[in-house]
């Protein structure tokens, strides 16, 4: 029979693979971690206004995600925010005349890029830079501008109206 010590230090060392396991699936699923690097290509694109666009937004074609935004930017001269985005390897015919959308998941969900591809033969490719870009519609902006066009009505003509 063994002994209560050898049963007890297997016990404990299972219980310490475990736990390592379970910390390292943790990691991996919430992808708060740099530990298991993506492999693929870096592109860039230069937005006007990104909303609440953040760093790990996912980038989708067609609703499948492809890749995430790694890095977002200021360009110090024209003062767009320049978001790079790290695509999977596995997705690597892109056109590059493709253009690239901020959206938002559901009314009030997050923001992510949608990449609508085109018809070009050649292919995005690291360092690629996408130049057909649409900014993030802000649901604040577009609430004012409703409440303002209906607050201040077009003036109507009062010519040929008789008193």
């Amino acid at each position: 029979m063994l002994s209560q010590r050898v049963i007890e230090t297997t016990v404990g060392l299972f219980l310490l693979a475990a736990l390592l396991a379970l910390i390292t699936l943790a990691f991996k699923v919430s992808g708060l971690t740099t530990f298991f690097k993506q492999e693929g290509y870096n592109i860039t694109a230069a937005f006007d206004d990104i909303g609440q666009l953040k760093v790990r937004g996912s980038v989708k074609i067609g609703g499948v995600t492809i890749g995430e935004v790694t890095d977002i930017t200021i360009d110090p001269v024209s003062y767009r925010a320049v978001v790079t985005m790290r695509i999977s390897s596995a997705v690597s015919d892109i056109p590059n005349d493709s253009s690239a959308s901020i959206l938002t998941a559901g009314l009030l969900g997050d923001n992510y890029i949608a990449i609508t591809p085109m018809y070009s033969k050649e292919f995005l490719k690291n360092g690629s830079e996408i130049q057909e870009t649409h900014s993030a519609m802000i649901l604040e902006k577009l609430i004012g501008q409703f409440l303002f066009s209906i607050g201040h009505p077009g003036e109507k003509s009062t010519e040929g109206v008789k008193e």
